[in-house]
């Protein structure tokens, strides 16, 4: 297996890691069967929060014994110093370990949650001091949505990785951030490569293909692997098969080809249904480019910020549309881009009431 270097943590790590989300939905047995083979077949990076209910116990419990041969990365969602002290002291005694080589200040998504880790007595104080106690390797941070946070993080120098929520979909639109961050030698940790589980069949319709037993998540998490700026990605794993099948894809990540693209593309379109955040545009851009230059990819993108993103959030939405030189009005329903969507999408229907939406700023 080919191994990753993580930005200047200067760790090297499976490019599929461990993402322990999941194990809270299966028995302790069944955690430790997962946890030793991923260890098994090479993965060395396990990835868990102290707000994943009872994940921290069964990693202990299930991979305790081989703390030697994987990196280990929580999170506490604290804001203060003492809940974050408190927190690490939760998480040691679940994990049964006495150092964690990832801590990572957990979605830190707003500018009052940003004021707040970064104050005098905020929880990047208790990292830093973690760190130097030799209790925690490094000091990292996790955000969604939030471009601002996410660029004053980078420019920050406190973290030494950062992890984002990053698909073919991209619907928290982060591809302009991770240049930023691997410029800063961050390490790039990505979840939701799958957008929260929704691009994967069902287990009883699972079509082969991209590489993979499931063409879905092969395709995604090759997709992702495919981007210079990404170092890793962490899916949920909570079955031995699931983890083979992950494993599988790394001997060796093979990028995938404009033809592999345009396939997944094509099968995340017919799958259909609106996915993570209400979203129904793929952004494929396969629409442009349109006769009237409307910039239909941004203006869809930005009317599902306005509908899906909390409220101190949707003026990115509004702040997007904006700044395009061209509007939704421009629009003359010539249906263009009707023939080539490969989502069968009601496009001028969609820009007409994304105007609507839009252009009524509170």
């Amino acid at each position: 297996m080919e191994y990753r270097r993580l930005g200047r943590t200067d760790l090297q790590v499976s490019p599929i890691s461990f993402g322990a989300i999941k194990l809270p939905g299966i028995s302790e047995d069944e955690a430790a069967a997962c946890l030793n083979r991923a260890l098994d077949l090479g993965i060395n990076f396990i990835d868990t929060a102290r707000n994943y209910r009872d994940s921290e116990r069964k990693i202990g419990l299930g991979v305790g014994e081989r703390r030697d041969e994987f990196y280990l990365a929580t999170k506490t969602g604290a804001r203060d110093y003492d809940g974050a002290m408190g927190d690490l002291e939760t998480s040691l005694e679940q994990l049964q370990m006495d150092y964690i080589d990832i801590w990572q200040l957990h979605t830190v998504s707003n500018e009052e949650d940003w004021q707040r880790v970064m104050a005098p007595d905020g929880a990047l104080k208790a990292a830093r001091q973690a760190r130097d106690e030799g209790v925690v390797g490094r000091v990292s941070i996790t955000i969604h949505r939030a471009h601002d946070v996410m660029r004053k993080a980078i420019a920050s120098g406190e973290f030494e990785t950062i992890m984002l929520c990053y698909n073919p979909l991209d619907g928290e639109d982060v591809a302009g951030i991770l240049p930023l961050a691997k410029e800063a030698d961050m390490g790039t940790i990505i979840m939701k490569a799958l957008s929260g589980g929704q691009l994967a069949y069902p287990k009883e319709e699972r079509q082969a293909g991209l590489g993979g037993k499931d063409a879905l998540v092969a395709g995604c998490l090759r997709w992702v692997l495919s981007d210079p700026n990404v170092d890793i990605v962490i899916p949920g794993m909570q079955t031995v098969e699931e983890v083979e099948e992950n494993v599988a894809l790394m001997d060796p990540v093979r990028p995938l080809s404009d033809g592999e693209r345009a396939e997944l593309l094509t099968r995340i379109a017919e799958f259909g249904g609106s996915f993570r955040y209400d979203q129904k545009c793929l952004r494929c851009g396969y629409c442009q480019p349109c006769p009237q230059d409307v910039p239909i990819p941004e203006i869809l993108k930005a009317a599902q910020m306005v509908a899906s993103y909390p409220g101190n959030l949707q003026h990115m939405g509004y702040d997007l549309y904006e700044s395009l030189e061209v509007n939704a009005e421009a629009c003359v329903v010539c249906g263009a881009c009707l023939e080539k969507c490969p989502a069968g999408l009601e496009i001028p229907q969609l820009l007409e009431e994304a105007h609507e939406t839009l252009s009524a700023r509170p």
